[in-house]
């Protein structure tokens, strides 16, 4: 892998925000503006603002077919992610909308602050069925926006009222904003929240997860979590080979510390612009082991940079998939913890009111 001269985008996880041509669009042109013509000479800015644009979606809750994944809908409160992770396999999402999966999917973020009415509209009408609502599929319900726009909360809320289950994963510790509601709905079987760390390097963490909270925080909210009786669940994902699978064994054996008694490991995903973006990330922070982790990574994808095929996208092959399994089973034996299946209620569903009132009683 090359070597990359230009300087590191400071504070942001990918290194530039070019717009992939995959559905056909055309490249945004200049405006005239002289930033343009800056832009054209010295590359993007150094220092990037992050914007919000609200957006008003006719529908909140989106429902899949995969048959490898385990829930049936989730609902995304924002589209793009100021946490900025380099390796965040929902990137290519901002294409569809002309947008770059790289800087502009953590500068450039979109807000539905009807989600809570929306949502309370679907679980009212007569033909709806619950099952788990999955919320942090996409992108974090907790990043930094979320402490002023309160749309997860909001969203939580209609659940309670309705007795509705939701799976919650997240990045940030902000998610302990709204314990007192997870600990109301773990009372009646209806939360289990899953929090990811992936490394106890700050440094480290500052690049590859620039904007999301420092591990540190994320392993104390677990501990949090599971001292109010909410089920919590510690997701060691990704596995980075050759950059962060040497904290897998630590990460284990200090959320057991915690009583946390769920973990699990996803490797490294690299779908559509993802792999170049990726790439790029290496090439300004590790240009000198850029060549062996995308080598390990293709070793445990086919020979391909990704593996987009239903089940095997989740399971990695060869050596080296092997050999993590191996140190993941091991560590856990170690420290006693497992992988909890947290069964959530469906039973107590009750269709909710309609004109944003609810109940008092």
């Amino acid at each position: 892998m090359e070597k990359r001269l230009a300087p590191a985008v400071n504070g942001r996880g990918a290194q530039s925000g070019a717009v992939p041509d995959r559905f056909g669009l055309a490249t945004r042109e200049t405006d005239g503006d002289w930033r343009d013509y800056m832009e054209t000479l010295d590359g993007p800015p150094v220092k990037l603002r992050t914007t919000v644009t609200e957006e008003r979606p006719k529908t909140i809750l989106s429902f899949n077919r995969s048959p490898d994944i385990a829930f049936d809908r989730s609902i995304n409160a924002y589209r793009g992610c100021e946490h900025g992770c380099i390796y965040c396999f929902a990137r290519p999402t901002h294409a569809y909308h002309d947008l770059s999966p790289g800087l502009d999917f953590e500068t450039k973020l979109y807000a539905k602050p009807d989600a809570a009415r929306l949502l309370r509209e679907t679980l009212a009408k007569p033909k709806y069925r619950p099952r788990p609502i999955a919320m942090g599929t996409n992108t974090d319900p907790y990043q930094p926006i979320e402490r002023r726009y309160r749309i997860t909360r909001q969203v939580l809320e209609v659940c309670l009222d309705a007795r509705h289950p939701v799976t919650i994963t997240t990045k940030s510790d902000r998610v302990l904003d709204d314990l007192d509601l997870l600990v109301a709905m773990a009372e009646q079987q209806l939360v289990a929240v899953a929090i990811s760390v992936t490394t106890f390097d700050p440094k480290l963490s500052g690049k590859l997860e620039p904007r999301a909270a420092a591990p540190a925080k994320r392993l104390a909210a677990l501990g949090k979590l599971v001292q109010a009786g909410v089920p919590a669940h510690c997701s060691i994902a990704p596995i980075i080979p050759a950059i962060t699978d040497e904290f897998m064994e630590e990460i284990v054996a200090r959320a057991a510390a915690l009583g946390v008694r769920s973990a699990g490991w996803i490797p490294l995903r690299l779908p559509h612009e993802v792999a170049p973006l990726f790439r790029e990330w290496l090439s300004v922070h590790f240009p000198e082991r850029g060549d062996k982790v995308m080598s390990i990574v293709r070793s445990i994808r086919g020979g391909r940079d990704n593996d987009p095929d239903f089940f095997t996208r989740m399971k990695p092959s060869g050596v080296w998939a092997d050999l993590f399994r191996a140190r993941f089973r091991i560590a856990c034996k170690r420290a006693g913890i497992g992988k909890e299946r947290f069964e959530l209620d469906c039973s107590q569903f009750r269709p909710p009111e309609i004109g944003g009132q609810m109940r008092l009683f």
